[in-house]
């Protein structure tokens, strides 16, 4: 299976989980390897790729720090990093998707995708991959896409992007409202204010999206791991590693059931509170031990 990621990625000066946890793991898969995956450099985006999506004053916004408040609208503090650790991120999750396609499984190292708008960004996210991704896999042969989003916070960003393309799906399931938007046919939204009905709802919420929408092409999986109890950035109480364990088996099993190929990347987790930066890394590794092996 093939994972993308590259130093780029953290080319960043703004230090910050977002900006660091690609190079946190990549050094992990290095010292501790998971079988059968490998690491592989993507091609980074070029901007009139990423003007597909976003508005071309955002884009030269990011790439040249004017004007700076609208540079630094996803929260980060702007520097020449900036630009090309989020051409090469985002780049990862377009060659993970076009990957998927044909291998029917894989991944990037890539966060800071689900808030982004089109003319600007928000909680950490420059630029939304995952939209791109979506489009380029239908510019590559995919016949619709479904955009699930298990991070802890909701991806308005991604829908308000996908709106008007009736062949884009989303399927959001999250503990905290930040970012919240109108469920509609196409992106349904639910909270979970309770963790023993955190699976469950999951589960709930495959079934039913395998039964009303159309045959997907593709699965872009947003794999946060900051609905951890231990997250003080959007965890919730009783929600434990061994429940995302089983959530990345379940998902990736879902995918496998449905013949569905799948692109995964990695999405929120914060290191604070009762999280260290290993416990971090080996939350993430849940969901790359569980693409490469699923059950």
């Amino acid at each position: 299976m093939n994972v993308f990621s590259s130093p780029e990625y953290v080319a960043s000066a703004h230090a910050f989980d977002t900006t660091r946890k690609a190079e946190w793991l990549a050094a992990s898969l290095s010292r501790t390897p998971i079988r059968d995956i490998d690491l592989v450099v993507p091609q980074p985006l070029t901007a009139t790729q990423v003007a597909t999506v976003h508005d071309i004053g955002y884009v030269q916004a990011v790439q040249t720090g004017i004007p700076r408040d609208l540079a630094e609208s996803q929260g980060f503090a702007w520097d020449d990093g900036l630009w090309s650790m989020v051409l090469a991120s985002n780049g990862g999750v377009v060659a993970a998707a076009l990957d998927a396609l044909e291998h029917a499984v894989s991944g990037s190292l890539s966060s800071g995708l689900h808030h982004a708008r089109r003319e600007r960004g928000d909680g950490y996210c420059t630029f939304n991959g995952l939209a791109i991704a979506a489009k380029c896999a239908l510019d590559a042969g995919a016949d619709s896409v479904l955009i699930l989003d298990l991070d802890a916070h909701c991806g308005g960003g991604t829908a308000s992007l996908i709106g008007d393309d009736e062949r884009i799906w989303q399927l959001d399931t999250s503990v905290c409202g930040y970012d919240s938007y109108e469920s509609s046919r196409r992106a349904s939204v639910k909270v979970v204010a309770n963790a023993v009905d955190y699976l469950d709802e999951i589960r709930a919420s495959l079934n039913m999206v395998a039964k009303l929408g159309p045959p997907f092409g593709l699965c872009l999986y947003n794999a946060g791991m900051d609905p951890f109890e231990g997250c003080g950035t959007g965890g919730l109480p009783g929600i434990t590693g061994e429940m995302l364990a089983e959530r990345e088996r379940m998902v990736f099993e879902w995918c496998r059931e449905h013949s569905l190929p799948v692109a995964f990347v990695l999405a929120g987790g914060y290191v604070g509170g009762q999280l260290t930066e290993d416990a971090l890394v080996d939350l993430h590794r849940l969901t790359l031990t569980a693409a490469a092996h699923p059950a």
